[in-house]
C-alpha cells in the first residue's frame, strides 16, 4: 500500500527499477496501491521506498457454503411500501456478489442479474466453474438467498446482482483477485456488496479488510462472513474483521431438533438431523445396535432397530443407505474427533438420519457392549441457536466486537446450477444480511452505510440456548436481524456497539461517544436504563433528554473499573437506551488484561521463488516476546531443530525466506510454530515435506 496516491506512470517508474518484478494491478478505489509479482529479496528492497506503506504478501481466501427469509422478516416486509410506493422487495436496490461466480443462466436468477467481472480469467463472464473436478456452485447459492425470484424467493427477489467472479476452481482465491473486485465494484457504484468468503487471520489489518473499510467510506454497504472457525473465542477471520463492514454470523432457523433418551435414563443426546434425513418423530422405542463404521458386513443384525455408526472411512451417504438397506429404522452418526458436527446424505433417506457428539456416541458404545440397550427420541422445536461452526470475536488488537450479527446460516435451501441445494455456513447468514440491507436501502434511500448497519443492529434480538442465558456479545454481536424492525425503526445509534479498550492503570475508565438521531416526525424522550449491578464496575450516563424530529445529538458513556474488585478478564453485555416507545440495545466489550487470544495463526509453508528455497508466512495478532518453527522427527516426536526463531517479534504478518543452506535433510517433519507473549504461548502443528539435495543440517539452530 502506498501512503499517498501516486499517477500510474510514477507507480510505474517506481516498479521498473526492478528488473525482476512484474507490476499486475494498481488500485484506486479499494485501497491506494498495487499488485506485484517477484522475488522476495526484491519486493523486500521494494519496500524501502519512502513512498510504500507497508507490503502485504498475497493470501488465500476460500467459499466459505424459505424459512429463514420468515423469520427474519423478510414476509413481514412485503407489506411495506416505499417513497415511490413500491413494496420493498428491493427494487432499484444493486448487490454485489464477490464469490465463485454466479449462474445467472439459472431461471430464479436470471431476471435479477445485472452482469459482472471475472476476476480471475479477467473477461466479463462470471460463470461458475464448470470443470469437472473443480466446479464450484457457492456463489449461486448465494445469490439466490439475496435474490431468487422464481421457484424460490430470496430475502430482496427484486434486486439486481452484479457478479465478481474472484474464486476461481475449487473455490480459491487470493487477495489480488478478491481486491480486484471491490475494486471494480467501487467502480461500478454498487450499493451492496456480499463476501462470503474468508481466512482464519483475525486480524484487523488485512487488505481484503481495509479494502472493505474504503469501500464503506464510499457509500457501499459491505456484508461479510464472520467464518466457519467456531465454536472457540478469537476465531472470527478476515475480512469478517473490518471495523466499518457488517460481520455475519450463523444461526439456525426454526427447526424440529430430536433428543435421544435412553430408556431408564433421564439425560438427553443432542442428535443433529443430516440433511436429507427423514423424519425424527419416531413413534415408539427402538433397540439400540453396534453398527461399526456403516460397511455392509458391519450391519448384518440391523434390522427393525436404531443403528449407532461410528464416522470416517466412508461418506455418510454409503453409511445410511447400507443401513437402510440392511432394514434399519434409524441412523446416528457419532463423531470421530472431540465436539459434535452438522452433515448431509447425497440422497433423500425414507428413514431419519442423525449426528451425535463423540462423547455421547462413545457413552453408547461402551453400554451396548454389556448390555441391551432401548433408545427414544423426543422432538422439540428451537430457534435462534447460534450454529457451533459460527466463529466468534472479538478482534485482536482492536478488542472489536465482531460478529456485528447473526442470521440463519443452517440447512438453507437456494440456488445451484441446475436446481437447488440445502447447504450450512456463516457463507448463508451473510446473504440474509445483504438482502436485509437492500430492503433497508429502498426503504431509506438517502441512509449512509453506517446508518443502515445501525438500524440492523439497533433492532437486532439477542439470542441464546434458553429465555434468561443469552450469547456472549463478542459471539452474536447484536443478536439476529428483524429486517422489518430496522426498516420501521424510529431512532439510531451510532456507533452501533461499543468498545472500551483495554485496562491500563487502576481506577481505570473509558468514555465513549454516542449518536443518537430521530429519525421519527414526532419528538422523542430518550433515557439509558441503569445496567444490572456487578461488583467492581460502575457507570455514568447523561440525563434523559428529548430529541425534536430530525435532529441528534452525541453524549458520553463513562465505564470506570475497579481491578482489586473486578476480577474477570472480559466483561461484556448490552446496554439498554429507551428511546421513545422503542429499546435499542448496545453491545459492549471491556478487557481487562492481556486476554486469550491465539498468539499464532495462519501458517502456510510453500516453495520459495528460486531453486532450493522455501518461504513461509505466518500471522501474530499480538507480536511475540518469543517466536519460532521447530522441527521434530513425526514418528519419535524427538527434536531435529530450528527451522527460524527470533524474539521481540511486532505483531502482523510475519514472512520469511528460507534458503537452501538453512534446511535440515530431506524429508517430512512435523512443525510446531509457536508464539510467546504475557506469560501465554500458542502453536500450531502441521506436517511439511523437505526437498533439497545437500542434506546438511549443520547450520540449523535457534539464533
Amino acid at each position: 500500500m502506498l501512503k499517498e496516491p501516486q499517477s500510474d506512470q510514477e507507480i510505474n517508474r517506481m516498479v521498473n527499477t526492478y528488473k525482476d518484478i512484474k507490476l499486475r494491478r494498481i488500485f484506486r478505489e479499494a485501497l491506494n496501491g498495487f499488485s506485484i509479482e517477484g522475488s522476495p529479496d526484491t519486493i523486500a528492497k521494494l519496500s524501502q521506498q519512502e513512498r510504500i506503506l507497508t507490503v502485504s504478501p498475497v493470501t488465500k481466501y476460500q467459499a466459505e457454503t424459505e424459512k429463514s427469509v420468515k423469520i427474519i422478516g423478510g414476509d413481514e416486509v412485503r407489506g411495506i411500501f416505499d417513497e415511490d410506493n413500491h413494496r420493498l422487495t428491493g427494487k432499484g436496490i444493486t448487490v454485489g456478489i464477490i464469490d465463485t461466480g454466479v449462474d445467472y443462466t439459472h431461471p430464479d436468477l436470471k431476471r435479477n442479474y445485472a452482469g459482472g467481472h471475472d476476476l480471475v480469467d479477467n473477461d466479463r463472464d462470471p460463470m461458475e466453474t464448470l470443470a469437472v473436478g473443480k466446479a464450484t456452485i457457492h456463489g449461486t447459492h448465494v445469490a439466490g438467498i439475496i435474490a431468487a425470484n422464481g421457484k424460490i424467493k430470496g430475502v430482496a427477489p427484486d434486486a439486481k446482482i452484479v457478479a465478481y467472479r474472484a474464486l476461481g476452481p475449487g473455490g480459491g482465491g487470493t487477495t489480488e483477485q478478491v481486491l480486484a473486485a471491490i475494486e471494480q465494484a467501487i467502480k461500478d457504484k454498487v450499493d451492496v456488496v456480499n463476501l462470503s468468503l474468508g481466512n482464519e487471520i483475525n486480524g484487523p489489518d488485512l487488505p481484503i479488510s481495509l479494502a472493505l473499510n474504503r469501500a464503506v467510506d464510499k457509500g457501499i454497504v459491505a456484508v461479510a462472513a464472520s467464518g466457519n472457525s467456531g465454536p472457540d473465542v478469537w476465531s472470527v477471520g478476515s475480512p469478517g474483521t473490518a471495523s466499518k463492514a457488517i460481520s455475519v454470523g450463523a444461526s439456525a432457523p426454526t427447526m424440529e431438533i430430536p433428543s435421544l433418551i435412553i430408556v431408564g435414563s433421564r439425560e438427553k443426546m443432542r442428535i443433529q438431523p443430516m440433511d436429507g434425513s427423514g423424519n425424527w418423530a419416531l413413534d415408539r422405542s427402538l433397540e439400540l445396535v453396534d453398527g461399526g463404521i456403516g460397511r455392509k458386513e458391519d450391519l448384518q443384525h440391523v434390522q427393525g432397530k436404531m443403528v449407532l455408526i461410528k464416522r470416517g472411512t466412508i461418506t455418510f451417504s454409503e453409511k445410511a443407505k447400507n443401513a437402510y438397506e440392511a432394514g434399519a429404522k434409524a441412523v446416528l452418526i457419532y463423531n470421530n474427533l472431540s465436539g459434535s458436527f452438522m452433515g448431509n446424505v447425497d440422497t433423500p433417506m425414507t428413514i431419519p438420519v442423525g449426528a451425535l457428539s463423540k462423547g455421547d456416541g462413545v457413552i453408547l458404545q461402551k453400554k451396548l457392549i454389556n448390555q441391551s440397550v432401548a433408545a427414544r427420541v423426543l422432538v422439540t422445536e428451537e430457534q435462534d441457536r447460534l450454529a457451533d461452526f459460527s466463529s466468534r470475536g472479538p478482534v485482536t488488537g482492536t478488542w472489536e466486537i465482531k460478529p456485528d450479527l447473526v442470521a440463519p446460516g443452517v440447512a438453507i435451501n437456494s440456488t445451484i446450477p441446475g436446481g437447488y441445494l440445502s447447504l450450512q455456513g456463516t457463507s448463508m447468514a451473510a446473504p440474509h444480511v445483504a438482502g436485509a440491507c437492500a430492503l433497508v436501502k429502498q426503504a431509506h434511500p438517502d441512509w449512509t452505510p453506517a446508518q443502515i448497519k445501525a438500524a440492523l443492529m439497533n433492532t437486532a434480538k439477542p439470542i441464546g440456548p434458553g429465555p434468561e442465558d443469552k450469547y456472549h456479545t463478542y459471539e452474536q454481536g447484536a443478536g439476529r436481524i428483524q429486517v422489518a424492525n430496522a426498516i420501521r425503526t424510529t431512532s439510531l445509534v451510532t456507533p452501533s456497539s461499543l468498545r472500551f479498550g483495554k485496562y491500563i492503570e487502576h481506577g481505570d475508565s473509558h468514555t465513549a461517544v454516542l449518536k443518537v438521531e430521530n429519525t421519527s416526525r414526532k419528538t422523542q424522550r430518550y433515557s439509558f436504563q441503569i445496567p444490572h449491578k456487578v461488583e467492581g464496575v460502575s457507570w455514568r450516563f447523561p440525563l434523559s433528554f428529548t430529541l425534536e424530529p430530525g435532529k441528534s445529538k452525541e453524549l458520553n458513556v463513562e465505564l470506570t473499573i475497579e481491578p482489586q474488585v473486578f476480577k474477570r478478564k472480559i466483561h461484556d453485555g448490552f446496554l439498554v437506551l429507551e428511546a421513545g416507545g422503542d429499546r435499542i440495545q448496545i453491545p459492549y466489550l471491556y478487557v481487562l488484561e492481556e486476554p486469550g487470544y491465539p498468539r499464532v495463526m495462519g501458517f502456510d509453508f510453500a516453495y520459495g521463488d528460486r531453486p532450493g528455497e522455501y518461504r513461509y508466512e505466518v500471522y501474530l495478532p499480538g507480536g511475540a516476546e518469543e517466536f519460532g518453527v521447530a522441527l521434530f522427527n513425526p514418528e519419535s516426536y524427538r527434536f531435529v531443530g530450528f527451522l527460524d526463531s527470533e524474539t521481540n517479534v511486532k505483531k502482523g504478518q510475519l514472512r520469511r525466506i528460507i534458503k537452501q543452506e538453512q534446511l535440515p535433510a530431506t524429508g517430512t517433519y512435523l512443525v510446531k510454530v509457536f508464539a510467546k507473549k504475557a506469560g501465554k504461548e500458542d502453536f500450531i502443528e502441521r506436517m511439511i515435506t523437505i526437498e533439497k539435495s545437500d542434506e546438511s543440517f549443520s547450520r540449523l539452530g535457534s539464533r
